[in-house]
């Protein structure tokens, strides 16, 4: 049996270079892409490779990537750009084959083994696709190829940037074998901590441990753990699974307990929330506010609607009637919201509510949809709601609760970055 060709596609500090290629001034300077100033309390979304050299990364707070690099450039991110480029480089992947897996705004998984009559053998294909991102979308994209999802990952991440790493077919566990024991995929701090107890330091180590002493220690995932540090992986490639929520999370500089503020920074996320629903042609039926107080306790509180929505009015109006209660008393540090139990738009019939003969909603949807299109040509500013002039809020950027990691692999990350400085 022919083994199978896999890709896995990476773009290359994509929000930084998506900033640098847009903005020529940026070029070969530190940039770093979070929350637009370096005092700010979120965390670095994407440090470009100069910034990597001062030793700032994702994930990293803000000010810790200040104090280390205090010459940066600090952006705001741009969400719906960099939706924008990466909707660009899909379509790119998808001319080679239809077998495409996104598993976040920037990375994805190819199965590739039947286009290689067309194309050529994997290095081939991945040359090409290297190529039509630069020629097309102006930025690079490290690729690994293999047999596997998972080895063909390890393999896009070790000559960044604009790598291309090919194991040969039977050659995974060797592949696998020198590299640190955090290289493999699904192996966060609290797994590699354990697995010390046996000595693990490289994935070559875990492989040659028994699989009955890996399911002792831990449990069911303990055979797959063995399996995966021989380069094995049996999940085939396949569309991404449908998004389960969409929402908006905004961390304010100063806590507040400014309810004008609150208001309209539930209403700002309540837009995004709405023009994102809109964009995916999709309806959702529940809402749900996230609150985190200045002692950093979590409050979550949500609602089911009568009539499933794709309009940023009944968002906003459930997420204020949620939050106002629970923000009585408190400094607020940050605001959430979501929309959940999506479901298709359905297109009404002419006397269905909300349908042709409900006049006042027709020509509120229409003015939607014409500030919509305005956006999408003029970008996130060019329309603007009068109670957010002057609120000096971001464009909101989603927070969807997406973990490749967990939901293709079974083994969690255990080491996953908070969402926001937590000093």
């Amino acid at each position: 049996m022919t083994a199978a060709t896999i890709l896995h596609v990476d773009l290359d500090a994509f929000f930084a270079a998506v900033e640098q290629r847009d903005r020529p001034e940026l070029r070969g300077k530190p940039v770093i892409v979070g929350g637009g100033a370096p005092t700010a309390r979120g965390v670095v979304s994407a440090a470009s490779y100069e910034a990597r050299r001062y030793g700032v990364h994702s994930a990293m707070p803000l000010r810790t990537a200040f104090a280390l690099c205090p010459q940066g450039i600090f952006l705001p991110v741009d969400g719906r750009k960099y939706q924008r480029v990466s909707r660009e480089v899909m379509t790119i992947l998808r001319r080679f084959t239809p077998l495409v897996e996104p598993i976040s705004i920037d990375e994805a998984f190819l199965d590739v083994t039947g286009s290689r009559a067309l194309f050529g053998d994997g290095p081939t294909i991945a040359a090409s696709i290297k190529a039509a991102i630069v020629a097309e979308v102006g930025l690079t994209a490290s690729v690994g190829v293999a047999t596997t999802k998972l080895v063909a990952k390890v393999a896009s991440e070790l000559r960044k940037p604009d790598g291309l790493v090919v194991v040969q077919p039977g050659q995974e566990a060797t592949f696998l074998a020198p590299l640190p024991i955090s290289r493999l995929w699904g192996v966060g701090a609290k797994t590699a901590t354990a697995l010390e107890e046996f000595g693990v330091a490289t994935i070559g180590d875990l492989a040659a441990l028994p699989d009955d002493l890996l399911a002792r220690r831990f449990g069911k995932q303990g055979t797959s753990l063995g399996a995966r540090a021989r380069g094995q992986d049996p999940d085939p490639v396949g569309a991404a699974d449908p998004a389960k929520s969409i929402g908006h999370e905004h961390t304010f500089d100063v806590d507040t307990s400014d309810p004008d503020a609150i208001e309209r920074t539930l209403l700002a996320m309540a837009d995004g929330v709405a023009s994102r629903l809109r964009s995916a042609g999709l309806k959702a039926s529940t809402i749900q506010v996230k609150i985190r107080d200045s002692s950093f306790r979590t409050i979550t509180r949500q609602r089911t609607l009568a009539d499933p929505t794709d309009l940023a009015e009944p968002i906003w109006r459930v997420a204020l009637e949620l939050a106002r209660p629970e923000v009585r008393g408190l400094k607020v540090r940050l605001l959430g919201v979501t929309a959940s139990h999506l479901g298709e738009r359905q297109q009404l019939g002419l006397f269905e509510p909300g349908g042709g003969a409900d006049l006042a909603g027709d020509r509120r949807r229409r003015a939607t949809q014409a500030a919509d299109a305005i956006r999408r040509r003029y970008g996130d500013r060019a329309v603007t709601r009068a109670r957010l002039l002057g609120a000096d809020l971001p464009a909101p950027f989603e927070r969807d609760p997406m973990k490749p990691v967990e939901r293709r692999t079974g083994m969690p990350e255990t080491d996953a970055p908070a969402d926001e400085d937590p000093r």
